[in-house]
C-alpha cells in the first residue's frame, strides 16, 4: 500500500546513486546492522522501515526486536537487518526518516493520552498532516493510543465557519446537509460562542466542535448542551491545558499538534562488527 511512498523517498535520497557506499563497500560484502533507540519512546513504523530495505534488496533479512506501539528505553535495539551491506547503508536514512518521525508522533500522542487518563474524553488528531503522509501519521497517532478524526473530506460532515458563512448561517447549513446527505451520516458543526452552540443544538447537530473556547466557556457549553450532542474541544490545545479541558466533560479533544508539532524520536543505525 505504501510502496509508492517508499519509492519516492528512495528516489529523492538516492538521486543517480549512492556514491559513497558504492566506493567504500564491496558489492558482495555482507553483514548486519541494528537500529537502536537513543532515548525512551513509542516505536511506530517498523514495517515501513522493512519495506525500505526490501525495496532495495528483497533478500535482506529484517527482524523486529520490539512490537509496533511498544515503549522502548534508550539503548534498546528495535530492529536488525542482515544481508548485503550496500543496500542496508543506502536505505539507512530513508528507513530512519520514516521510523523516527512516526515514532515521534506516537511518543507525543502517548504523553498527551496519559495526561487525560481517568477522564472519558478521547484524544483525536486532525487533518493537519504532512501532504502525502496522512495515513502514516494518523497510524502513528493510533500507535500512541490516540484516535483518528476524519481521514479525508469524505470521512464525515463537519460544517466549519466558512461553510456557515457561505450557507447563510448554522441553521441553513445543517438543513442543507440533512436534505441531501444519507441519514446514516452524523453532522458536526463548529461553534465559537454559546449563542452559536444554542443554534447548533436547535438545528439538530449530532456533534458540536467548541472551537477556541476558554475552559470556563467550555464548562458552560457542556452544561448547556445537557447531553443533546457530543462535544469536541478544539483549538489552541497544549499539553499543559489538556487535563483541565478533559475535566469540563467534553467527549473529544482534537489536537493538530499531534501531527504538526512533534519531535522525531532519536534512533540510529549501526553496522555490527
Amino acid at each position: 500500500m505504501f510502496r509508492d511512498t517508499v519509492e519516492r523517498a528512495l528516489a529523492e535520497d538516492l538521486g543517480s546513486g549512492d556514491l559513497t557506499t558504492g566506493y567504500t563497500v564491496p558489492p558482495g560484502a555482507a553483514g548486519s546492522a541494528v537500529i537502536i533507540a537513543r532515548e525512551e519512546g513509542i516505536i511506530a513504523g517498523l514495517p515501513l522501515a522493512e519495506l525500505v530495505f526490501h525495496t532495495l534488496d528483497s533478500s535482506l533479512q529484517c527482524a523486529f526486536a520490539v512490537r509496533e506501539g511498544e515503549r522502548v528505553r534508550g539503548g534498546q535495539i528495535v530492529m536488525r537487518v542482515a544481508g548485503r551491506l550496500q543496500p542496508i547503508l543506502t536505505g539507512e536514512r530513508s528507513a530512519l526518516n520514516f521510523l523516527q518521525r512516526l515514532s515521534g508522533i506516537a511518543t507525543q500522542t502517548a504523553a498527551w493520552v496519559a495526561e487525560i487518563d481517568g477522564y472519558p474524553a478521547k484524544l483525536t488528531d486532525t487533518r493537519k498532516t504532512t501532504p502525502g503522509l496522512r495515513l502514516l501519521e494518523k497510524y502513528a497517532v493510533r500507535m500512541g493510543g490516540g484516535y483518528n478524526h476524519r481521514l479525508a473530506l469524505d470521512g464525515g460532515i463537519l460544517i466549519k465557519e466558512n461553510h456557515i458563512r457561505a450557507a447563510g448561517g448554522i441553521t441553513a447549513a445543517v438543513a442543507a446537509v440533512r436534505s441531501q446527505a444519507p441519514f446514516t451520516l452524523r453532522v458536526e458543526v463548529e461553534v465559537t460562542t454559546l449563542g452559536e452552540l444554542a443554534e447548533a443544538l436547535d438545528a439538530g447537530a449530532d456533534i458540536i466542535m467548541l472551537d477556541n473556547m476558554d475552559t470556563e466557556t467550555m464548562r458552560l457549553a457542556v452544561a448547556q448542551a445537557g447531553g443533546r450532542a457530543l462535544l469536541e474541544a478544539s483549538g489552541n490545545m497544549t499539553l499543559g491545558r489538556l487535563r483541565e479541558v478533559a475535566a469540563t466533560g467534553v467527549h473529544f479533544i482534537s489536537c493538530g499538534a499531534l501531527t504538526h508539532s512533534y519531535r522525531s524520536l532519536d534512533l540510529t543505525l549501526l553496522v555490527e562488527q
